[in-house]
């Protein structure tokens, strides 16, 4: 596919993470103390949980708190406008797992290389950039992951760029009631704790931005929702076990405010690829308006025992 933009490599960025830095991102998404292969260090199937590779984009290396809207402004793409980092928002993202990550970085050099799918102009709304993100190992270029990520910028559309392909979307069963259903209650704090794995995105911590936005304030990371409900799916599905566990995406379809209960519902489709069964979802809010959507997942739901 052609178009502004498309190709466009960005420098690679040179990411790390400590056993800590893991214990930290299960905690935050809701691991449970029946998973202390995810939150003890010393347990003997000790493993980082398998969406982390999506916060390395935004912690990178740093020990440190950072500037968000500084560190997103550092590369523009070829042309195209430049765009406002401080009105943009997720659209989209999938989660390709291709290898075990190990339990730290520490003396092995690992980046994240991303290029440019698509700019896609979507007139007044906004615009949306596709990018694909893999997580390599440098030194032996093997990747780890691949992210597949659509971000929207809010009102900065109408600027003559493609309108972009059709979305595939995957709805749920029509008519069937869900296998899985679970329930999680957010908290003010609870937006407060997940930016520490690294996404310090200001809009997740003080009400300004989310207020310029129109958003009424504060609104929890949709990547939070996003990786609680892969846990659910994992740990219910596939008997917490990250070897179980394929491919994940979901879209996101309305913001979450601190305090909003969420409700995952989930479908399995009886539809296998290899040994991964096809699993729909959806996330909801008590009011039931859907906060992620064309939640789709591959998971080995018939191997659930021990690690």
């Amino acid at each position: 596919m052609s178009g502004p933009g498309v190709g466009f490599e960005y420098p690679s960025r040179e990411v790390s993470w400590l056993k800590r830095d893991a214990l930290l991102f299960a905690n935050s998404i809701g691991c449970t103390s029946e998973e202390l292969h995810f939150l003890y260090e010393l347990d003997p199937n000790f493993a980082v949980f398998p969406t982390y590779p999506v916060i390395l984009m935004f912690k990178e290396t740093h020990p440190e708190v950072v500037d968000f809207y500084a560190a997103q402004k550092s590369v523009t793409i070829p042309g195209v406008p430049a765009f406002d980092p401080t009105r943009v928002v997720d659209g989209q993202r999938l989660l390709e797992f291709l290898k075990p990550l190990p339990t730290s970085s520490a003396g092995r050099k690992f980046e994240v290389r991303t290029k440019v799918l698509g700019v896609y102009d979507k007139g007044k709304p906004g615009t949306v950039v596709e990018t694909q993100t893999d997580l390599v190992d440098a030194e032996k270029n093997e990747s780890y992951a691949r992210v597949t990520t659509s971000s929207f910028y809010v009102g900065q559309g109408n600027w003559g760029g493609p309108k972009g392909p059709a979305t595939v979307n995957f709805p749920p069963p029509e008519g069937k009631k869900p296998d899985l259903v679970l329930e999680n209650q957010t908290t003010n704090e609870t937006p407060l704790l997940y930016r520490l794995n690294g996404d310090y995105n200001p809009l997740h911590a003080h009400p300004e931005p989310g207020a310029k936005m129109g958003f009424g304030g504060v609104i929890i990371h949709g990547l939070y929702s996003w990786n609680w409900a892969c846990h659910g799916l994992l740990q219910h599905l596939g008997g917490s076990n990250p070897a179980n566990f394929k491919e994940y995406q979901a879209r996101f379809a309305s913001p979450v405010r601190p305090g909003d209960k969420l409700i995952l519902e989930a479908w399995k489709t009886g539809e296998f690829k290899g040994e991964w069964e096809e699993i729909r979802f959806l996330v909801k809010n008590s009011h039931g308006k859907v906060v992620l959507s064309n939640g789709r997942a591959l998971i080995k739901t018939g191997a659930k025992g021990k690690l």
